[in-house]
């Protein structure tokens, strides 16, 4: 392949809803803080920080030349995460978002725009080596960009807000947080739950990221740029297994995976 393809992991982000859960003990915690204090990426996976699961699973694939991780400018926990990694460096690029997190890695790695670039959360450290080769093979082979994903198989939801009546014993206001209740369901045929990693052409990522100016921290997702700015990203079949680590009870599960 003449044109070079890296992967890009944007680690700059605390990950606050996994922060709740009680932190595991074990011999090698001493070199790290307690899990309820450092940034989720680096909470241990059976001895091993999730973010060097996921570079692991990207450095699967010999097509990718580099595996660069870009964490806060703040961070102290990277380097000894990724001590001892082959083709992999990180830097202190990370932004107030997770899209100029991205797009500042973009920059500094100075690509070409016709070099593919793969963007992986450091949150999927189950990333099979098959839906990696499925994804790059896809992409290269359409020459266009895509993501992994999975069709959504459970019925969808809309949620409303349930109104209460406001007036309590003897006249007084009853105290109650609003409910959740269902507004519509949702036809789900046509839906998918976007997976990383997302591929695509450097140029193509750096436009859409840059056309996107003021209202770039909006897009969660690479494709989400990409799709603003005119293009179709390519779904392509994912893996159950490949699911983001965003609660406390996801560590366990993804342990019993890795």
């Amino acid at each position: 392949m003449s044109r070079k393809l890296i992967a890009i992991v944007p680690a700059a982000g605390i990950g606050a809803r996994a922060q709740t859960g009680p932190a595991a003990a074990d011999h090698d915690r001493g070199r790290l803080l307690a899990a309820q204090s450092i940034p989720k990426q680096y909470r241990l996976l059976k001895g091993e920080p999730m973010l060097r699961w996921a570079v692991k699973a990207l450095l699967a694939d010999e097509r990718i030349a580099q595996v660069r991780v870009a964490v806060a400018t703040q961070d102290t926990w990277v380097e000894q995460a990724l001590a001892g990694l082959p083709r992999t460096v990180w830097r202190p690029c990370g932004g107030p978002s997770r899209a100029a997190t991205v797009l500042a890695a973009l920059q500094e790695a100075g690509l070409g725009d016709d070099d593919w670039v793969l963007v992986h959360d450091a949150a999927r450290p189950g990333l099979p080596a098959g839906a990696l080769k499925r994804l790059i093979d896809v992409c290269l082979q359409r020459r266009a960009g895509g993501l992994l994903a999975q069709p959504v198989a459970d019925t969808v939801k809309l949620a409303g807000v349930v109104g209460l009546d406001d007036d309590g014993p003897e006249g007084g206001v009853r105290e109650m947080p609003a409910l959740v209740g269902v507004e519509k369901s949702v036809p789900r045929e046509r839906l998918w739950l976007a997976q990383t990693p997302q591929m695509f052409p450097a140029g193509r990522l750096v436009e859409a990221l840059l056309a996107a100016h003021a209202s770039v921290d909006q897009f969660t997702d690479e494709a989400s740029a990409v799709e603003a700015a005119g293009y179709t990203p390519l779904l392509i079949p994912g893996s159950v297994r490949n699911f983001k680590v965003t609660w406390p009870e996801d560590f366990e599960l993804m342990e019993k995976w890795l």
